[in-house]
């Protein structure tokens, strides 16, 4: 009785608290990593840095009626941050069209996680059209 109070009182939240402290390390690492990969693109980058220089397209399946990821975000930015997401919702009788202003590398107005990653992706330069790491989701 006495080792099972112990176990559940010590043992488990040192062990989850744990876990959880070396999840949150991974993602700061990998926010850290984003961070000079776009701080040595604006570095080495030269010209207008109010020009359109980072495009990046991902694309989606946004219905469950539709495949063939027919949707997309295009995220077009500066060297500052800043431009707009274009997205299209494709579905099988309508399209729909948004766009949101980007201002220092974040949505003026909400992202949905599909306009964040092209946003992402534009920062980081990994191109047009980019394959998405499905393991950060």
């Amino acid at each position: 009785m006495l080792i099972t109070l112990w176990l559940v009182v010590g043992v488990l939240p040192g062990v989850s608290g744990a876990v959880i402290g070396w999840l949150a390390l991974r993602r700061a690492r990998e926010a850290l990593d984003d961070c000079r990969r776009m701080l040595a693109r604006q570095a080495a980058g030269r010209g207008d840095l109010k020009a359109i220089r980072d495009v990046a397209v991902y694309r989606y399946d946004a219905l469950q009626e539709m495949t063939g990821r027919l949707s997309f975000s295009i995220a077009m930015i500066n060297g500052l941050g800043d431009g707009i997401v274009l997205t299209s919702i494709n579905g099988r009788s309508e399209t729909r069209t948004y766009v949101r202003p980007v201002v220092g590398g974040k949505g003026a107005q909400p992202l949905s996680p599909e306009e964040e990653e092209a946003v992402r992706a534009a920062r980081l330069g990994l191109g047009p059209e980019f394959e998405p790491q499905m393991a950060r989701r």
